[in-house]
């Protein structure tokens, strides 16, 4: 029986940092399509979330790993070419359309797998939806604020959908209608799939469920470089059986090597072609809905950085902020910055700065300062301002006015 190789927990970590993009250095050349194209391809899942204090979370994980880029260049992959489209993955996510297919069970089994008033239109009113459908066959694109239906009154949910709205949403999730754009308010536009698809998508076949879920959780365990089960169940949301059993067979073709990881204290799994890197040389600020750390378990394991999303809760309870994101500077989470874009005032604001313990606050502060004014450039923002909170803003304010 061969034995099972043991990691040490800082190549783990260089090993997963290495599987989302972080490894290579950022491009000298201007970005263009085909450098967001691979790192759409690396990542397979970028998270969609509709706030927009900084910026649309899309837009963000392209900027950390390849630094300044044109933002309508992402629009035109998804938006006119269709090379990404929108579905569930994660949550819901931009993913490139190769995977389409292969989401088709998740489709097909909308009744079971989506939620709320999407399947509660459906069972009370089918003929409603199955009419909605017929709509947009015969008028073209459609967005749920042209339908004239009452919005419920349901203070406190953030799935406040009106009939039609759920019902869009019911056929998106089916995969009868997708995404042909956003407008500029990031109201989703919806059309026929295959008016929307290119035709060898549409046309492409249908793997049975388990080849599908295989190809998941392959593509999973690409981007993670190293994982535990939950890891790779978790990138699209795969219910526990299927994943297993993927896990399994991945495992006999030896496309997944059981690993250990010093310091898990759960058994993980490695992508044989990961890369393993003897360094990270890594700057960057990440959205709070980056795939390197949206699973906040992961995230603790692999950083010991304990990270929670506080926007859900209320002002006087935060302890970090509001739109917080933490920085990556090499292969270690430093520190992390409550962050807005002050649009009016052409300002980026830093409303809080925290370092992490042990940190030199001197070294972090300079390559925060290059990097937020890096981002501030991107953003069309003229400076960047920092806010008297946290222990890290006076080191932070320094470096900003000495790179002046």
């Amino acid at each position: 029986m061969t034995p099972v190789e043991r990691l040490p927990a800082a190549l783990a970590r260089r090993i997963a940092l290495g599987a989302q993009g972080f490894a290579e250095p950022r491009p000298a050349a201007p970005v263009g399509t085909r450098q967001l194209r691979r790192v759409a391809e690396r990542l397979a899942v970028v998270q969609i979330d509709s706030v927009n204090v900084l910026s649309r979370s899309h837009y963000l994980p392209l900027f950390s790993r390849l630094g300044p880029y044109p933002r309508a260049a992402l629009d035109v992959l998804s938006n006119r070419r269709h090379e990404l489209f929108e579905y569930w993955a994660h949550e819901a996510s931009f993913l490139p359309v190769r995977l389409h297919p292969h989401l088709r069970w998740r489709m097909a089994a909308a009744d079971q797998e989506a939620w709320g008033s999407m399947t509660r239109v459906q069972r009370e009113r089918p003929g409603y939806v199955a009419a909605l459908l017929e709509r947009v066959r015969s008028d073209g694109p459609i967005r749920a604020s042209q339908l004239q239906e009452e919005r419920p009154n349901r203070p406190g949910s953030m799935w406040n959908w009106h009939a039609g709205k759920a019902g869009l949403e019911y056929l998106f999730f089916t995969g009868a209608l997708t995404a042909t754009a956003r407008t500029a308010g990031f109201e989703r536009v919806y059309d026929l799939s295959e008016r929307v698809l290119p035709a060898g998508i549409v046309h492409a076949p249908t793997p049975d469920r388990p080849d599908a879920v295989r190809e998941l959780v392959r593509t999973a365990a690409r981007a993670l470089g190293v994982a535990t089960e939950t890891d790779l169940r978790d990138y699209f949301r795969l219910g526990p059986a299927d994943a297993r059993i993927a896990l399994a067979e991945l495992a006999d073709a030896q496309e997944l090597l059981p690993v250990e990881v010093d310091g898990w204290n759960r058994p993980a799994w490695l992508d044989p072609q990961a890369r393993r890197p003897r360094w990270i040389r890594a700057r960057a600020l990440l959205s709070p809905f980056d795939s390197l750390v949206w699973e906040r378990p992961r995230v603790e394991r692999i950083f010991g950085f304990r990270y929670r999303l506080e926007i859900y809760t209320p002002a006087h309870k935060r302890v970090h902020g509001y739109y917080v994101l933490p920085f990556l500077l090499g292969d270690r989470l430093v520190a992390r910055v409550d962050l807005k874009a002050d649009r009016q005032a052409g300002m980026l604001r830093v409303q809080a700065a925290h370092a992490e313990p042990g940190v030199d606050r001197d070294v972090v502060a300079d390559a925060l300062a290059a990097e937020l004014r890096l981002m501030a450039g991107w953003m069309e923002l003229a400076d960047v301002v920092v806010a008297e909170r946290g222990d890290l803003w006076p080191e932070l304010s320094r470096a900003l006015a000495s790179q002046a």
